[in-house]
């Protein structure tokens, strides 16, 4: 997992509340579990005016021209700035796979779905949960300004914008710990790859019959 220290980027304004998985990343794509493609299909039926499928080439779909990430700056947005309840619906990690697969490191909402809130760490991307007053405030700052960016600053907890503006933000000690190191649950039990092998060969030695091959 790539690890997550200070990311500097353009925020997208995705203005909805109760953002659900199924809009991030339709059903039909589900079918696919290779973590990696997703980005193309990311809010895919908000972005496309006609339907998409794996099978279907997205360079002959037709965009949406009034949907933010269709537009400039922000097809090269990497923080994306959302309302409350962002993440709800299915429990499906490809959501979060999209987002990460399309160049999002950082969600940044008055609340989260806890399952999605659990898979951004997962997977590399910083969820960030604001006062809804500090998020009305960032959807101004980006109002006023088309293309604001933002460094999101983990190691000191803090988001400051282009413009000046500062703000800090919580967040759970163990998570920002694996962010910081690019630990997913894969990772932190590599860490004990040495032991793992030492029970292994101990127990092959005591109980030889569970290795043997049939």
């Amino acid at each position: 997992m790539q690890a997550f220290t200070i990311h500097d980027g353009i925020v997208a304004p995705l203005d909805r509340a109760n953002v659900d998985t199924d809009a991030i990343i339709p059903k039909q794509y589900l079918k696919s579990i290779r973590r990696t493609g997703f980005g193309p299909h990311l809010f895919d039926d908000w972005r496309y005016l006609d339907a998409g499928g794996l099978d279907v080439d997205v360079a002959t779909r037709r965009e949406n021209p009034d949907f933010v990430l269709n537009t400039e700056p922000y097809r090269d947005a990497s923080i994306l700035l959302a309302r409350e309840n962002f993440g709800c619906g299915s429990s499906r990690e490809h959501a979060v796979w999209a987002l990460e697969d399309f160049g999002i490191r950082c969600v940044i909402a008055p609340s989260f779905a806890d399952i999605f809130y659990n898979n951004c760490f997962k997977n590399g991307v910083l969820p960030i949960a604001l006062p809804a007053e500090t998020v009305d405030a960032l959807f101004a700052a980006a109002e006023a300004r088309r293309g604001l960016e933002a460094r999101v600053d983990l190691v000191e907890q803090r988001i400051g914008l282009d413009d000046g503006t500062a703000c800090d933000f919580e967040i759970d000690a163990y998570r920002r710990k694996n962010m910081l190191e690019g630990l997913d649950d894969i990772g932190l039990t590599l860490q004990h790859a040495d032991a793992i092998r030492a029970f292994e060969a101990r127990r092959a030695g005591e109980k030889p019959w569970i290795f043997r091959e049939l």
